[in-house]
């Protein structure tokens, strides 16, 4: 029977799972260390047993570091070669707020939409920016005008910074078939942006294993629940981008049997929807949006928030209590982790309230490309991190420059701040008890303190800090059943994020109206045929009230709290490939596949040519990425107009193959 380990790196924990077919054997659960990947999870397989890991046969990884890097738009620096790009598609890219100050250099050279060069690609130009940039940047993303069509600028980019660079290269075509160039090129910069997190990550997990004695091949999860080897997720991170929400997607239907459900996975940085129709995750059609980036791959349709145990909260303005979408370390897990941090937190919250309060600077992530960046006094104010948490109250009352420096680690995700979280006031209301009590109480009287005092809110006694702790549970609690009904809405009715949102909100204020004459004679409800399956560390903490208040069925499966975990394991190898076909003459059919376009006079030519080559190259990625025994189903969408003089007239095709089978024991 084959034996499995699940590993899933989120932003806040680090889970194990050992499962033996479909029974699991032992779990485990321990603090995700990004400062260095590695520890966590150590930790984390120090918990299971040594004598079944020895069994292993196979190691799926997911992981939210992905995710997390683009929603919170962290990166490496990057060089972006755009070959026949104009500033405006820039500008309308988002590229220029992606990837801030890293250089984006527009070359001459395009093809035309039937994949004919339009203008020859400037190698010299080329050659000077990768020469120029090179030592600075840790990868390059290539993106031609129309290189889906024909890809031979994009191919020849790449063997430039090859030749003068030697940096990894991403490029556009390899990432999506489709048209749409500027987001085409955004996919290929968070492609490159994010490749050290995973290499980071996957060679953490290799050196790991080595010690374990596991020597099973290492798979990771892409955002649509399916599986790529580690060699595939090396070259193509972007991929991994929603993997842990797939996973935990994947995860949830195993564990809970059933065939429809709504999954709330709550973690600690971000709570992620989905709905499961038949037993099958619903895949976004349009590719993944993170945070306020469209990427043009495929990935389970999830909504993600920025809403779990680490998220802040804070003052929202017109809306009173906010929380999130802003990470921050739990003042009670920084306390457990560094006791001195007890007495500055009690002295504040017996000094006069201020906005700097409960903050404090620790280091968060390492990587020598960005330390290389910075100036003198950011490299000090690395070195002062290095001592321990830097109190931002105190820092900017001795040294101003030493704080704008530490502002600048934080952006650059290399620090991070600690606040008031949703677990802090789980651990006041008795709801965890894992970390520092005493220290989620100190932070609590600090923040009742700050909403009163500072803001002017709250209604709760000056010094009830149970009372204010359950008025943020209550709102946490709305805002969820406001997410699950929005994530629920059909896209037919609100064809807009902002309409969306609108629309939710109002449901959700029908829906929970506990008075009759308030909500007339409309009776809604909510989830009448599916299951609401809640998973994650704090799902069982969290939603017995959410389900009560929106009327839903909930189950929150045994394992629940490793879900992600247990769906690292459970998917397949999923590979495809799409080639179009077009007609630039009456009569002649032109095949755009990726070694450049061919022509035929024949359309049933041209098509079976293009089935065979997509066939060909969906089963040469699946066995690349680690699928054995590979099944191939291909498919045509085919844009005609039936015309009552000359007939059907064709304009266009696009040939899909799927190549799919179970991960390799054996790489």
């Amino acid at each position: 029977m084959t034996v499995r380990l699940g590993i899933d790196t989120g932003g806040t924990f680090t889970d194990a799972v050992i499962i033996s077919g479909d029974s699991i054997i032992a779990r485990a659960k321990a603090l995700t260390t990004h400062y260095d990947l590695s520890r966590g999870i150590r930790d984390a397989l120090d918990q299971l047993p040594r004598d079944r890991l020895a069994d292993v046969d196979m190691v799926g990884l997911s992981t939210t570091l992905t995710t997390n890097a683009v929603v919170e738009q962290r990166g490496m620096p990057i060089c972006v070669l755009l070959a026949g790009f104009t500033p405006e598609q820039v500008e309308r890219s988002g590229l220029r707020s992606l990837i801030e100050d890293d250089p984006i250099i527009l070359l001459a050279g395009a093809h035309d939409p039937q994949g004919l060069e339009a203008a020859p690609l400037d190698e010299a130009a080329a050659v000077r920016a990768i020469e120029q940039h090179g030592d600075n940047v840790a990868a390059f993303a290539i993106s031609g005008m129309f290189g889906v069509r024909n890809p031979a600028h994009e191919i020849r980019l790449r063997q430039l910074v090859d030749e003068h660079s030697g940096k990894p290269v991403t490029c556009g075509h390899e990432l999506s078939s489709a048209l749409d160039a500027p987001r085409r090129a955004v996919t290929a910069a968070v492609n490159a942006r994010i490749i050290p997190f995973i290499r980071q990550l996957i060679e953490a997990v290799d050196g790991i294993l080595e010690g374990y004695g596991v020597h099973a091949p290492l798979m990771v999860v892409k955002g649509d629940g399916s599986l790529i080897n580690k060699r595939t997720a090396l070259t193509r991170p972007v991929e991994t981008v929603m993997s842990g929400p797939a996973a935990s997607v994947v995860g949830a239907s195993f564990l809970s049997g059933a065939k429809n459900v709504l999954v709330a996975d709550m973690g600690g940085t971000t709570t992620d929807i989905a709905v499961v129709r038949g037993g099958r995750p619903t895949v976004n059609p349009e590719g993944a949006i993170v945070g306020d980036w469209p990427l043009m791959i495929d990935a389970v349709e999830v909504h993600a928030i920025g809403l779990g145990g680490d998220s802040e909260v804070r003052y929202g303005g017109g809306v009173g209590i906010a929380i999130g979408p802003r990470r921050v370390v739990p003042l009670s897990l920084l306390a457990h982790q560094h006791p001195e941090v007890m007495t500055k937190l009690e002295y504040q919250s017996h000094s006069s309230s201020n906005s700097r309060q409960n903050k404090f600077v620790v280091r968060f992530y390492e990587n020598e490309v960005l330390l290389k960046g910075l100036n003198d006094e950011q490299r000090r104010a690395w070195d002062l991190l290095g001592q321990g948490p830097v109190e931002l109250e105190d820092i900017v009352a001795r040294d101003r420059a030493a704080a704008r420096a530490l502002a600048h680690l934080v952006r650059k995700g290399l620090g991070i701040y600690s606040g008031f979280t949703l677990t802090d006031a789980a651990h006041v209301l008795g709801y965890s008890d894992h970390w520092s009590r005493p220290a989620a109480e100190a932070a609590a009287r600090i923040w009742a303190g700050q909403m009163k005092r500072v803001y002017g809110y709250g209604r709760w006694p000056m010094d009830d800090i149970q009372a204010a702790c359950r008025e943020v549970v209550d709102k946490l609690t709305l805002t969820i059943c406001s997410k699950l009904i929005e994530a629920s809405l059909p896209r037919r009715y609100t064809p807009t994020r902002k309409e969306t949102v609108e629309f939710a909100r109002r449901l959700t204020s029908l829906i929970l109206d506990a008075d009759e004459a308030e909500r007339g004679l409309v009776d809604l409800s909510f989830l009448s045929t599916y299951s609401l399956v809640a998973v994650g560390a704090p799902a069982a903490t969290y939603y017995p009230a959410v389900a009560d208040r929106l009327h839903a069925r909930l189950t929150v499966p045994d394992y629940a709290e490793v879900a992600n975990a247990i769906g690292a394991v459970m998917g397949n190898v999923i590979q495809k490939a799409e080639i179009a076909i077009t007609q630039p003459t009456q009569g002649g059919f032109r095949v755009h596949t990726r070694e450049g376009p061919r022509d035929f006079h024949d359309l049933d030519q041209a098509v079976s040519f293009a089935e065979e080559t997509a066939a060909e190259l969906a089963r040469a990625l699946a066995r690349y990425a680690g699928a054995s025994q590979v099944e191939t189903v291909l498919s045509r969408r085919e844009n005609r107009v039936d015309d009552a003089v000359d007939g059907a007239v064709f304009f266009d095709a696009t040939v899909r193959a799927v190549a799919s089978g179970r991960p390799r024991a054996v790489e």
